[in-house]
């Protein structure tokens, strides 16, 4: 197993109303950022399903520099209708998200959680501050 020393969170940087579904994420990691699989381990949808995306086993292909000792959580949404960061979590996402990182803190309790953000400023992402979620 993969020493984890981080959990990151991201945002999908999708403006509310529109939707980039789990296979839509895979499909695009896949098809234009030739990835051999979707980049996140975990993906949350507004719905509040969590998708098991790559194995936590495997590297993540998330977040440049760290991806060999982290797992990447993304949640579908991040912009505004505008096209502006924003924490855009519904309600749904918002429980998903506390439960997924409650449950990966417990299997991995010396691992920091971040937003992408903490690691790249000049990221937005995951458009909200992530200390103490």
């Amino acid at each position: 197993m993969r020493t984890i020393t981080l959990i990151i969170i991201h945002c999908s940087a999708t403006p509310q109303g529109s939707s980039l579904s789990f296979e839509e994420c895979r499909r695009d990691h896949i098809m234009h950022r030739h990835f051999r699989d979707i980049g996140y381990h975990f993906y949350i949808t507004r719905d509040g399903v969590v998708h098991e995306g790559r194995p936590i086993e495997k590297v993540g292909a998330h977040c440049e520099g760290h991806n060999s000792h982290s797992i990447g959580v993304c949640y579908e949404g991040g912009l505004d209708a505008n096209g502006k960061p924003a924490d855009t979590r519904t309600d749904a996402q918002r429980k998903a998200l506390k439960s997924l990182i409650e449950d990966l803190h417990q299997r991995f309790p010396k691992a920091l959680i971040v937003g992408h953000h903490d690691l790249n400023p000049a990221k937005a992402c995951p458009c909200f501050e992530v200390k103490g979620k």
